[in-house]
């Protein structure tokens, strides 16, 4: 089994899972900003459809291998870590709603579509990070 996550504190698998998926939603939009944003201001339309395919691609496939990298020892999941999966995970979907709410004021409002979309994937990749962040405060600071 491969110990590239191995870490001496024996921390657990769905704690582990929670840092990789947080480093991974900070990392694929970055880039993807970096990549949109950084094209000329002069241009008429911003390329953005598929560097934001792309990017949502690869945080999946980043996300699925690094779950198949992780090692997983011989504990398993407990209620422990069922209950902050479920407290972490709630926390993220108010502020997926929170954004697919502010995504329909931009559509009501006629905004382009980049605007649209960006706004979408911001909601998701906050999701992420929300949920993530945590997740890794409650396995820290205890549940």
């Amino acid at each position: 089994m491969s110990t590239i996550f191995y870490t001496e504190d024996g921390m657990s698998y769905e704690e582990k899972r929670a840092w990789v998926y947080a480093v991974i939603a900070a990392v694929v939009p970055a880039v993807y900003a970096v990549i949109v944003f950084g094209q000329p201001a002069g241009a008429a339309e911003v390329s953005y459809v598929r560097p934001l395919l792309i990017a949502v691609g690869a945080g999946i496939l980043a996300n699925v291998v690094a779950g198949t990298l992780l090692p997983r020892g011989a504990d398993r999941r407990d209620e422990r870590d069922v209950g902050i999966f479920r407290y972490g995970t709630q926390a993220g979907y108010f502020v997926l709603a929170a954004g697919a709410a502010g995504a329909l004021l931009l559509t009501l409002a006629g905004f382009a579509h980049f605007w649209i979309a960006n706004a979408l994937y911001l909601a998701f990749v906050l999701d992420a990070l929300v949920s993530s962040i945590v997740k890794i405060v409650a396995y820290r600071r205890g549940f």
